[in-house]
């Protein structure tokens, strides 16, 4: 039986509390609520998803301006005119633009989804787990995000922070999904519904738009298959990162495993890149 000392204990300040809903939100065992209830002292705070959320909040409000548009956004004839952000597979020499995409967003529906994701699933995670390794499972799935995008959809740009959001939303789902057996004898650690949701009715939307017809055709609207790219990670990657609560991931083997699958597709995709266009005599829109 699991102790419900956290959840009986009425006696609690507002910081308290909050402390308490993100132990349960985000750790399905009891013993590890337990714990990060009694040692989190808030610092250093959760900064690394609250910048990055900053950031792409300021850029998109930025290219709203400079575009008199907010909502699709991308659909503006001049969105992909000399910005530096964008990935672009005319452009992928430029190798920032397989991690600058994420600032760029598709619409302030684009923007509103990822933004909440981020702030309500990303954030706690952060507290619980660290910047380190919460920024590792984004990063990561921002890269695969692209890198699957010159892959798979070798013609299409790619905007929006999705990759990463769906990566640590993903490990995060397959984390309680995992700790099922001890969610039902505690208590919930988490609704998955509402992010399951969330994230359904974005890649919807992001599948829609790539095949919606282009504002700036030849060159087609942004790819979906960075949202892919960013789940494999997740369940991957995040997956260990999320269940090794407190536990060193260098004593992992299966750790081990999933980075170096991680690497080699990270050598497979540049390789790809360099070579596969030219041999496969594809014919890329022009550059913007």
């Amino acid at each position: 039986m699991c102790k419900k000392t956290l959840l009986e204990e009425s006696s609690l300040d507002l910081t308290q509390r909050l402390i308490r809903h993100v132990a349960y939100e985000t750790l399905p065992r009891e013993i590890d609520r337990k714990w990060f209830y009694d040692n989190y002292t808030g610092c250093p705070p959760p900064w690394f998803m609250i910048t990055v959320t900053i950031l792409e909040v300021a850029i998109f409000v930025y290219y709203g301006l400079l575009l008199n548009r907010f909502v699709l956004q991308v659909t503006h004839s001049q969105y992909l005119k000399k910005n530096p952000l964008v990935y672009h597979p005319q452009l992928r020499a430029q190798a920032w633009r397989y991690l600058s995409y994420i600032f760029m967003h598709a619409g302030i529906e684009h923007l509103g989804v990822n933004v909440a994701l981020q702030l309500l699933v990303g954030v706690p995670l952060e507290m619980v787990h660290g910047a380190l390794r919460v920024g590792f499972v984004y990063v990561a799935g921002v890269l695969a995000g692209s890198l699957a995008v010159s892959v798979a959809d070798m013609t299409a740009p790619v905007v929006g922070s999705s990759g990463g959001v769906y990566a640590i939303v993903s490990a995060h789902l397959a984390n309680i999904v995992m700790g099922l057996s001890d969610v039902m004898l505690c208590s919930s650690a988490g609704d998955p519904v509402y992010p399951l949701v969330a994230v359904s009715l974005e890649f919807g939307r992001a599948v829609w738009l790539r095949f919606y017809p282009s504002s700036y055709s030849p060159c087609p609207h942004p790819s979906f298959v960075a949202h892919l790219g960013g789940v494999v990670v997740g369940i991957t990657l995040g997956v260990v990162i999320l269940r090794n609560f407190e536990q060193r991931l260098r004593d992992r083997a299966i750790w081990w495993i999933f980075l170096s699958s991680f690497f080699l597709f990270v050598i497979f995709a540049i390789f790809w890149n360099v070579f596969a266009f030219s041999m496969a005599g594809l014919r890329l829109p022009p550059p913007p």
